[in-house]
């Protein structure tokens, strides 16, 4: 097994589901991450990277950016206008200077600095990175790769509407990161995400130490309306370093933009003649928690 370290950029909504702030511990668990830096977007970006700063700091980490991004999508109405695990913030240490609107610039610097190294993960609605590719075309294809936790790629999956939240928080940022030309370009969609859930009282007993202890707290505000972890965004962060956990396709994703038509679905082709996109179309739940609890309990 490799132990090569990888760059990484996250940008993350951290503060409404879990699995962000889930995420973010194994990151900084990761022994083959480095954690470049977080930027943070939707409703109240500023409390997030608080939120961010507070897991960081419980892992000693209190030297990693953090960058407050885009409050409001492109183009349509907010659909996440609060966190609400920023509830907790009074019982950690964190950083409360963030200026607003400082992570695309942020984003767009770090990795012209380093061309070719970096995987930028994004595990929110794609404001952030739709702007940052709209306002500078040549990044993507300066980064070592991007991979999102974003879409749902089965038709014949039933999961609401058919529109995953990410994609659906911002439909023409959506659009903009999938059209852009950066190669490997993995998306971890809910046909694969909603296969790793553990209940409430199981992330209780294991969500401990370290990070985990911030994260633990942010979890009961999500218990209060909420059953169950589902590791959307960690199996995504896990596939970086263990991508045998899941089995891929390669094709070709195009996202809904017309209003009668629910903007944010994203259409997956396999069969078509260009394949840019590669999606996570099976996984192993047992290989992923085990990998999960490893890194950031092991």
């Amino acid at each position: 097994m490799t132990t090569e370290r990888i760059p990484i950029l996250l940008d993350t909504d951290i503060g409404t589901d879990i699995d962000d702030a889930v995420c973010l511990a194994y990151l900084l668990r990761q022994p083959r991450c480095e954690l470049v830096g977080i930027t943070t977007v939707t409703g109240e970006p500023e409390q997030r990277a608080r939120l961010a700063d507070a897991v960081c700091r419980a892992a000693g980490r209190a030297d990693i950016p953090i960058h407050s991004g885009v409050a409001v999508p492109m183009l349509t109405e907010s659909i996440q206008s609060t966190a609400a695990q920023a509830a907790v913030l009074d019982r950690f240490p964190h950083r409360t200077d963030f200026e607003p609107h400082t992570a695309v610039e942020f984003l767009r610097r770090t990795i012209r600095a380093r061309p070719g190294e970096i995987t930028l993960l994004a595990v929110g609605p794609l404001t952030n990175i739709g702007l940052l590719f709209a306002g500078d075309p040549e990044i993507p294809r300066l980064l070592n790769g991007l991979v999102l936790m974003c879409g749902l790629f089965d038709p014949r999956t039933s999961y609401g509407n058919l529109r995953e939240w990410n994609a659906f928080g911002d439909p023409y940022a959506t659009a903009i990161v999938y059209r852009a030309p950066v190669s490997p370009h993995v998306s971890f969609g809910l046909d694969v995400t909603t296969r790793c859930v553990l209940p409430a009282d199981a992330c209780r007993r294991r969500l401990r130490g370290g990070p985990l202890d911030v994260v633990a707290a942010m979890a009961e505000v999500w218990f209060a309306h909420a059953g169950q972890i589902t590791f959307h965004d960690p199996l995504a962060a896990a596939g970086i370093f263990r991508p045998e956990i899941c089995g891929y396709q390669d094709g070709t994703v195009e996202v809904e933009l017309l209003s009668g038509r629910a903007p944010g679905i994203t259409y997956w082709n396999p069969h078509a003649e260009a394949k840019p996109h590669r999606v996570a179309v099976t996984v192993h739940p047992e290989a992923f928690f085990e990998e999960y609890f490893r890194v950031t309990t092991g």
